[in-house]
């Protein structure tokens, strides 16, 4: 490491934490049940998503992925682990 340089440090979260407006990218997923039903649907690792809108009582969350608008329940939300900082 070149001296007065730092590892780049990354701030994970699960997509249910994230507030309205956020944007991070998708790192991975926790339960591998969900993963092809979350890919089909333009989720996948790598992908920049923005949290758009969430319900009153917090469930469904709305995302933009892949160039389109997606509602998810909250436990399904809660299986995807995002990157948080510089994209």
């Amino acid at each position: 490491m070149e001296s007065g340089s730092y590892p780049k440090f990354i701030k994970m979260k699960r997509l249910s934490e994230l507030e309205p407006g956020t944007i991070a990218r998708i790192h991975s997923f926790e339960k591998n049940d969900l993963f092809l039903k979350l890919m089909e649907m333009g989720c996948v690792p790598g992908e920049l998503v923005r949290v758009e809108q969430i319900a009153p009582l917090g469930d469904p969350i709305s995302i933009t992925v892949a160039g389109y608008n997606l509602s998810l329940r909250l436990d399904e939300a809660e299986n995807i682990f995002m990157e948080e900082g510089n994209q």
